[in-house]
């Protein structure tokens, strides 16, 4: 299964300020987190990024909202995005069946949501160098319980590709220093 760039959308989960710090490899994920964010505005993908409990947590980091252009923000109480009320909804109106799915932590809100996004028809695509949690074995063990329920486990770089499909275009140029 192709990632299809017009049946596509990308969902930053809680790379929140009071988070992040404590998060296992933090800057990679966070970096990666950013690249396909500024992807997504470049190549017209819608973007939403989460906030969870924005009193305790913070808001999003810095590096985020720079990259977000217009991604749509929400905050949330649930730890899946999903079961926030209006979440499912403001998904569904950009009518792409397709989940890019990163951030942070992966064993509680990322698994937690992707699992919510299956049962409700979405395909998921867990984004694994821009997914973490503070402890690497929770992280793997997320990312194990989600490729076992049918979630695609997938890089940055091949969302990139995926989403431009071919070389030798502007497209292609000039997402070429998000690749580099």
């Amino acid at each position: 299964m192709l990632i299809r760039r017009a049946d596509s959308l990308l969902l930053v989960v809680d790379l929140q300020q009071k988070l992040a710090p404590a998060i296992h490899d933090g800057e990679r994920i966070v970096g990666n987190s950013v690249r396909l964010l500024e992807a997504a505005r470049q190549l017209d993908v819608p973007a939403f990024v989460s906030e969870q409990y924005v009193r305790g947590l913070g808001p999003s980091l810095e590096s985020v909202r720079a990259a977000a252009g217009t991604a749509r923000f929400f905050e949330k109480t649930h730890f899946a995005c999903n079961a926030e009320p209006g979440v499912l909804e403001l998904l569904g109106s950009v009518q792409r069946k397709q989940v890019i799915l990163t951030g942070t932590e992966a064993h509680v809100c990322v698994l937690q949501t992707a699992l919510g996004l299956l049962a409700t028809g979405f395909e998921v695509y867990l984004v694994a160098d821009a997914t973490s949690s503070r402890a690497p074995q929770d992280r793997a063990a997320a990312i194990d319980r989600l490729r076992a329920a049918g979630v695609c486990i997938v890089t940055t770089e091949m969302v990139l590709f995926e989403w431009l499909k071919r070389a030798a275009t502007d497209e292609f140029r000039s997402l070429l220093p998000l690749i580099k």
